[in-house]
């Protein structure tokens, strides 16, 4: 069993869209080697920074990466494996790339609550709150806008005609 603890500066960008982690980033690995019956099981930690736009109302983010893989490389046996050990050696980049890609967010947000842009005017409504606009209600839901359910109701909608019931 070996353990190691590096920092690699990427080469080309993990993401893509909204958020990635840029080129030239650092990214600190904390890997673990162990020799096993069937070929070397890899474990890693992974820390990086994701940088990119917020979903919502476009303003730049910073988002904290961390990321756990276990993965076994297994030594030549005729069976098909996804990752082999070649030449005593173990091609981590891609798990690495795999793993930070899909721990980013598809929507990233400044914060869960961001209200995002005016459409009108496409100013943030996280700066100016007096622009928030009123909610428009969808008309085929108009009926359901007076109903009233009290607590003691509950979810029970069963009718009273309903001689089955009882």
């Amino acid at each position: 069993m070996r353990e190691h603890r590096f920092q690699v500066a990427l080469r080309e960008p993990f993401g893509e869209s909204l958020v990635a982690v840029r080129e030239g980033s650092e990214v600190d690995v904390d890997v673990r080697l162990e020799s096993v019956h069937e070929g070397i099981l890899v474990s890693a930690n992974i820390d990086a920074v994701a940088e990119g736009e917020c979903g919502r109302c476009l303003i730049d983010v910073s988002l904290p990466v961390e990321v756990e893989f276990q993965e076994l490389f297994a030594y030549h046996s005729g069976e098909a494996f996804e990752f082999e050990v070649q030449d005593d050696h173990v091609d981590l980049e891609p798990l690495i790339r795999d793993a930070v890609v899909l721990s980013l967010p598809f929507q990233p947000v400044c914060r869960p609550d961001c209200p995002g842009l005016d459409p009108v005017t496409g100013l943030r409504l996280a700066d100016h709150p007096e622009l928030d606009t009123p909610t428009e209600h969808d008309p085929r839901w108009a009926a359901l806008a007076g109903l009233q359910v009290s607590e003691d109701q509950g979810t029970d909608v069963a009718s009273d005609a309903d001689p089955k019931r009882d």
